[in-house]
């Protein structure tokens, strides 16, 4: 069976056994054959032998990446089709069943994504403070700067965090030790808006909704739907010409 979608789960499990990289040392051509053995040993049943850790680890990034996308599992169904499988059995459900169920299961998913970040914009609209625009975009003035304000055809330097709503961190240019430099229009529109109302000096703190950061497709480190915190400080404009 082949099921298309983000719920297809295509575990590939890549053990790489090599031979023991030998050292520059005359000592390890005397090396024999139980000295060159791997770490691993299978001490026992379970846990305690070798299928078992594989196992066990394979395990754990099934559970890893269901965790992650939010998939509620029924460990019950998933051992059944997993016995299935390494059973050799006919599918207990049609394929087009599964098909259809993990569609709409995906479409749930989503929208429970999407309803956790529009309760989030709706609390914090309502913080002291908070100013919210008509594309829905959201900030705080944390420092207030007296400088010119860019242009989109402008490039700027600027320090900034970026974290989930959750307080996960995803980017800093602080942890880097080093401002980041890019034109306002060569980011996502929720900063292009931002940076087209900030003026240089200013610190704020900006809440953006998915559709203007990374949208349904996400990216490494961001999941789909995800609503973005930023602080930001705004540092300088490089070049109006740019």
């Amino acid at each position: 069976m082949r099921y298309q979608g983000f719920l297809a789960l295509a575990l590939v499990a890549g053990f790489m056994v090599g031979p023991v990289a030998a050292q520059n040392d005359k000592k390890d051509d005397t090396k024999t054959t139980k000295e060159a053995e791997p770490a691993v040993k299978d001490e026992g049943p379970g846990l305690k032998s070798i299928r078992g850790k594989v196992c066990y680890g394979i395990g754990m990034s099934i559970g890893a990446n269901f965790k992650s996308q939010g998939i509620d599992t029924d460990m019950e169904c998933l051992m059944q089709g997993i016995r299935d499988a390494l059973e050799g059995k006919k599918a207990a459900i049609p394929e087009e069943e599964i098909q259809a169920a993990m569609q709409a299961y995906q479409k749930q998913l989503e929208g429970k994504k999407r309803k956790v970040g529009e309760d989030y914009l709706a609390d914090n609209k309502k913080k002291p403070g908070v100013k919210t625009t008509e594309t829905g975009l959201q900030y705080k003035v944390l420092k207030e700067g007296k400088g010119p304000i860019p242009k989109k055809t402008d490039s700027i330097t600027a320090h900034y965090k970026g974290t989930l709503i959750d307080g996960t961190e995803f980017d800093s240019s602080i942890k880097r030790g080093m401002p980041a430099k890019f034109p306002v229009n060569r980011v996502i529109p929720g900063w292009t808006e931002a940076l087209q109302l900030m003026p240089v000096g200013s610190k704020w703190e900006l809440v953006i909704p998915s559709d203007l950061a990374y949208g349904p497709q996400g990216t490494p480190g961001i999941p789909p739907h995800a609503t973005l915190v930023f602080e930001v400080e705004l540092i300088s404009i490089d070049n109006a010409k740019e």
